[in-house]
């Protein structure tokens, strides 16, 4: 087995264990956002890359709705496989339309470039590394946003899906913090 076989293996592993806890979490959920919106609220006019809930994620649209009062808010738009993402503008309201993976986005808007990201993940640790759903899609995207300027990646899941260990390769990109229902993660 090659190291990068057993790395995906692992990651796989880690993926299955991490969906199972966050299903459990979804079902008992209460107010989500609490932390995220109270966060969010200490940086106004900042521009903010939120996502459509999909599956069992949790569900940061009160946050984007506060944060859409004082600035401007965006959600990811897939182009292609292999692509960074790119954020139309949202608000409250807007006509939406599925887009690639079946998540909702405006059907109208302009582009915008976010300066905090609240990244959806599959799992979480203590040092900041998240697992995704292995498409790249938010590391290639990152990657180029740290290349302009600051950038906030902001994790947000449930407290249930933190693991104890990660498995990473060069091309992941830390988050900065990780909000969860209970409270906020510093990665140390």
């Amino acid at each position: 087995m090659s190291a990068h076989t057993g790395l995906a293996a692992r990651k796989k592993a880690a993926r299955e264990a991490a969906f199972l806890r966050r299903e459990l979490a979804h079902r008992s959920a209460g107010a989500q956002a609490e932390h995220l919106i109270r966060w969010l609220s200490e940086r106004p006019g900042e521009t903010v890359a939120g996502y459509m809930p999909m599956r069992s994620e949790i569900d940061p649209l009160p946050a984007m709705a506060a944060a859409a009062k004082t600035g401007r808010v965006g959600v990811p738009v897939i182009e292609a496989a292999g692509r960074p993402l790119r954020f139309r503008e949202w608000t409250p309201g807007c006509a939406l339309e599925k887009g690639h993976f079946g998540a909702d986005v405006p059907v109208a808007g302009v582009w915008v470039v976010p300066r905090i990201v609240i990244v959806p993940l599959v799992a979480f640790d203590r040092h900041g590394h998240r697992l995704g759903y292995g498409g790249g899609f938010y590391d290639r995207t990152l990657e180029l946003l740290r290349k302009a300027g600051p950038v906030a990646a902001v994790g947000f899941a449930f407290a249930a899906q933190e693991a104890e260990e990660i498995p990473i390769e060069e091309t992941d990109q830390p988050l900065d913090l990780i909000i969860t229902e209970s409270g906020i993660v510093v990665p140390s």
